[in-house]
């Protein structure tokens, strides 16, 4: 149902109007580049695998994939409930269900994560890997939907520029990003934040003190991803 919901929503599109373009209708600066959205493919790609792998009969005793059934259900019901909220402007609802969305996910997240070292391969890439993808992307999405809701209501923040607000929470998202590349040596989780970061920067030219930033931010965490990715290979063949 999630997919398809997402389908409707850029094939029709919804409203008349595709997410991208709600999102540049707003003069917010935590916005990314277009192309960056298409991360979402690799999201559904991943949860299409989670899908077949935890359906397979060999599966379906499996504690941990049991053990993550409501978050999962719970996720996939904020997601398509989001889309709606923001294709037909109720952006503080969205704001809500983005947050449900990532909460679902942490729970999702903190109940398979004492597992990724001992699973098998196909299970870390059907399983741990596209979860930890879309938490990423839930964060980033959480923080861009805050600004539209906020600059919706009114508060387009005062005494700070646009520009200084997203810099200020590029660095906010930065260190989020390295509690989990350094605390938790999750490299997935981190480069889905420098990918998006990227694309602020591309997007944000024009606004130097944010591009810079984002640019800077990316740099970091892409370093810190780098570190986590070489701490997991003492204990998982990734």
């Amino acid at each position: 149902v999630t997919l398809f919901v997402n389908y409707l929503s850029q094939a029709l599109p919804l409203n008349g109007r595709t997410a991208g373009a709600i999102s540049d209708s707003f003069p917010t600066r935590f916005t990314p580049a277009g192309y960056v959205f298409s991360i979402w493919s690799i999201i559904y790609l991943g949860l299409i695998a989670y899908a077949i792998y935890q359906a397979l009969p060999s599966q379906r005793a499996n504690p941990q994939l049991r053990a993550v059934t409501w978050p999962f259900i719970v996720s996939c019901m904020a997601n398509s409930a989001w889309i709606f909220a923001w294709h037909f402007g109720y952006y503080t609802l969205a704001l809500l269900l983005t947050t449900l969305l990532t909460l679902a996910l942490v729970a999702l997240y903190t109940r398979l994560y004492p597992y990724f070292s001992t699973v098998s391969t196909a299970e870390r890439w059907t399983t741990h890997i596209p979860f930890r993808i879309y938490l990423g992307w839930a964060t980033v999405a959480t923080i861009a939907n805050a600004t539209v809701t906020l600059y919706d209501l009114g508060w387009h923040g005062a005494p700070l520029t646009a520009a200084t607000w997203a810099a200020i929470l590029l660095v906010v998202a930065t260190a989020i990003g390295l509690f989990f590349a350094i605390g938790l040596r999750d490299a997935a989780y981190t480069l889905v934040l420098v990918w998006a970061f990227v694309g602020i920067y591309v997007k944000q030219t024009d606004a130097p003190v944010t591009a810079y930033t984002a640019l800077v931010m990316a740099g970091v965490l892409a370093i810190a991803a780098l570190f986590a990715l070489i701490w997991r290979q003492r204990t998982v063949a990734y």
